[in-house]
């Protein structure tokens, strides 16, 4: 198979570099699929923070694809269900990911979407990356963390934060090879994240890094982790630092797997730092910026999530109409028939879509370089909701098949509690959404 990414890049960059243009293109993936280039720039295709003129830009529907992104939409579903659906129930029995499923990821460019193509990425925009998250997690929410995590928080850490150096050192692997991991939270600083007791000090030639870290996503499979530490303790959170760690680097070890309710095949772990020596060249940005380095990428990654939810609600609710529909009769007729079950999806599919937008705006003012963080944060709660509530129904409308390990309704139900807990617990997205009106609405 072609790599996704490849076929889609030059319709990503008429997209950027020629706002005009009427053009019929084919992807090498689908090859009956033909979609025609908007007349005039859209919202939707807004890709960089500079390039955001409103006042010029043709009105759409939020959920408005431009045509690389719906082709991004198209083949990574494609992808997901021919290559990846048939190992989603082996990988979360063993809570295990496929090796080769990572290797995919990066052939097909999934690993590097944002990188630009100087660096072995794709060059393509932030919602092309949140279309990619939600395709996966229709198929396994597991193998969509991870591409999340990878893409919205340690690729844009290097590509927000990094010098001219540790992009060139740093962004090639990201995009063709190493998976990266985000190490933030620890067993005393999970919401309170900036409470963390790890800390780093100054040596001759670099840092030295000693402390813990808990709830680690990729940790099994990265092999380079950007990692908060306090460098200055006196300063409070003001002394947080970023630094980039090697695997192989001395006194660095990855200790306990957690054992989980859901995403199973997504490894999260203990990562221990005993004593790692690392060249000053290894700071990420400046010293002491470190939370709001943090702050900003969460912010951006719980886009991500929230589109990680979405997809698992499509996913579960797809699943489940299928079967109600065309399989599962009880009293003579298919039960999609009765007037209950149908009501019952209808505000089902009506809430996802409405979590659905709250993503894709957030997505698109982001790109836009509008504040977005209010919308990050109502978009993941909600989603997050929904996925659970979708999740927990399908299980239900399917009845005794939805509860038993054949098919993928009980894993999405379990995988679906996930969404309230991390990168922000609900309650955190609450009371963010909650200080940002206080300050509107307060005289």
């Amino acid at each position: 198979m072609a790599s996704i990414t490849r076929v889609l890049r030059p319709l990503a960059r008429s997209a950027t570099s020629t706002p005009l243009r009427l053009a019929t293109r084919r992807s090498l993936l689908l090859t009956s699929v033909h979609r025609q280039a908007r007349n005039a720039a859209a919202f939707s295709t807004t890709t960089r923070k500079q390039d955001a003129d409103l006042a010029s830009l043709t009105p759409t529907p939020i959920s408005h694809l431009s045509e690389t992104e719906s082709l991004m939409a198209e083949t990574v579903s494609k992808f997901a269900v021919e290559q990846i659906g048939p190992k989603v129930r082996d990988m979360d029995e063993a809570e295990t990911m496929d090796p080769a499923v990572v290797e995919q990821l990066f052939e097909q460019g999934l690993m590097g979407i944002e990188i630009p193509e100087e660096y072995g990425g794709a060059g393509m925009n932030f919602t092309s990356a949140i279309v990619a998250i939600e395709e996966l997690a229709r198929v396994d929410p597991s193998v969509s963390v991870m591409v999340d995590v990878h893409n919205t928080l340690v690729n844009t850490a290097v590509l927000k934060y990094g010098d001219a150096n540790a992009k060139k050192t740093w962004l090639p692997k990201l995009s063709t090879g190493t998976v990266g991991s985000f190490c933030l939270s620890e067993p005393v600083s999970g919401s309170d994240a900036f409470a963390l007791q790890t800390k780093a000090e100054k040596t001759a030639d670099g840092y030295k890094i000693n402390g813990s870290k808990m709830w680690i996503t990729n940790s099994m499979e990265a092999g380079f982790f950007i990692v908060f530490a306090n460098l200055d303790p006196s300063k409070g959170y003001k002394g947080i630092t970023a630094f980039i760690v090697e695997r192989d680097t001395p006194g660095f070890s990855v200790a306990k797997k957690e054992k989980k309710l859901g995403i199973r095949a997504s490894s999260t772990c203990v990562i221990n730092f005993d004593d790692v020596v690392i060249p000053k060249s290894q700071i990420l940005g400046e010293e002491g910026q470190g939370y709001k380095y943090a702050i900003s990428l969460l912010n951006e990654g719980r886009i991500g999530i929230a589109a990680q939810m979405t997809g698992l609600a499509l996913g579960a609710w797809e699943n489940a109409a299928q079967y109600v529909w065309n399989d599962r009769r009880q009293f003579g007729q298919l039960i999609g028939s009765f007037q209950g079950m149908q009501h019952q999806l209808a505000q089902a599919y009506t809430e996802i879509a409405a979590a659905r937008a709250l993503v894709y705006n957030a997505a698109r003012k982001k790109e836009a370089g509008q504040d977005f963080v209010q919308d990050a944060a109502m978009a993941k709660l909600y989603a997050s909701q929904v996925a659970g509530r979708v999740a927990g129904s399908a299980v239900e409308w399917m009845g005794g098949m939805g509860f038993v390990r054949e098919g993928i309704a009980e894993k999405m139900f379990r995988d679906s509690k996930i969404g309230a807990i991390y990168e922000g617990t609900s309650n955190i997205q609450l009371q963010t959404i909650a200080k940002l009106l206080q300050k509107q609405y307060t005289n």
